[in-house]
């Protein structure tokens, strides 16, 4: 895929999709159907054109991310950059335009980043939004505003619905539209609370870690589990410290394929028990002796066993451990 952060480097002409779309989740999805190359048809061209290269199916998004530059502090993200270009690709995506979310951007009217970035740099044919999608200086621009100004260069804009969680008790007492619709901070909220079941049913796939294994303290072989420390990218969302049922993968090859592991139980969190200071991922193997020391490993997240704890010895952690494993084995088969 394709990645500039210069919208007037763009291969154009381009079909786009346009939001934030961390986390690339069945909402996000929804959004980029109309211009993916995947797909059976978009608005007025069909999945031949795009393939074709005639149009250039396209994902337009902000760096950093909007609420990091106006906050001022570091937004860790459900997607990382090159789990999100991962995520685009299986969607049918050609290219991925990250423009710089800066002052300058910030400034435009709703009409001038039409004009400027949409019909001047990008030369859109098209353009997908989500219904609540805001643009332009103070967000003052609304997605009907964005079909309202495209008309004026006959670019056709199509307006998502907000995609539903079905599977929620709309029905339920206190139950809220925000409750109900699929957001990445819906997502972020339920991931915190270790619910990583749920955020896979708003994801449309497990939620992943994506990281090379690095040389630890090696505690868990003097008890013998043997565990691989994954570092991360500084900018991954973390989901609630605690045990989770994982399956793992090697990412390998210039493409990354990812070719499964095994199956195995994770720790995320600081090591109560033997005083650790800063947060660690290690994940335990099930029926894995081999070296995996610089590889890189994707890690799914299926089901959240317990929270973090300390125990008042190592034999203890031993114990919960196995139970652990055991606990994961039994949901796994």
């Amino acid at each position: 895929m394709r990645v500039t952060n210069q919208a007037e480097l763009a291969l154009t002409p381009t079909a786009v999709a346009l939001g934030k779309f961390d986390g690339v989740h069945r909402g996000h999805q929804q959004v980029i159907k109309p211009i993916s190359s995947s797909t059976e048809m978009g608005l007025n061209l069909s999945s031949r054109e795009l393939e074709q290269g005639n149009i250039h199916s396209t994902v337009v998004t902000f760096d950093p991310h909007p609420q990091e530059f106006f906050s001022g502090k570091p937004r860790t993200l459900l997607t990382p950059l090159n789990e999100k270009v991962k995520q685009l690709q299986l969607l049918g995506v050609e290219q991925l335009v990250l423009l710089p979310f800066d002052r300058e951007l910030c400034e435009l009217s709703p009409v001038e980043f039409v004009e400027k970035i949409l019909v001047q740099q990008l030369q859109a044919t098209q353009i997908s939004v989500g219904q609540d999608f805001r643009f332009g200086s103070k967000r003052s621009g609304t997605a009907y505003d964005l079909q309202i100004i495209a008309a004026r260069y006959n670019i056709p804009v199509t307006i998502v619905s907000l995609e539903i969680d079905t599977q929620h008790d709309s029905t339920a007492q206190n139950t809220t539209p925000e409750m109900t619709r699929i957001s990445t901070s819906l997502i972020r909220s339920i991931l915190e609370e270790g619910n990583v079941e749920r955020a896979q049913q708003l994801l449309g796939r497990p939620y992943t870690l994506h990281g090379v294994v690095v040389k630890g303290q090696q505690l868990g072989r003097t008890i013998g589990f043997p565990t691989a420390n994954l570092e991360l990218p500084k900018d991954k969302f973390l989901p609630s410290n605690g045990v989770y049922a994982v399956r793992i993968f090697e990412a390998s090859g210039a493409s990354e394929l990812l070719e499964f592991l095994a199956l195995g139980v994770m720790n995320i969190g600081n090591r109560p028990t033997v005083n650790g200071e800063n947060v660690t991922i290690e994940v335990h193997l099930f029926d894995w002796a081999a070296d995996l020391y610089g590889k890189k490993l994707v890690v799914e997240l299926e089901k959240f066993l317990r929270p973090e704890t300390k125990f008042a010895s190592l034999e203890a952690l031993k114990n919960q451990i196995q139970l652990d494993c055991s606990l994961a084995k039994a949901f796994f088969s």
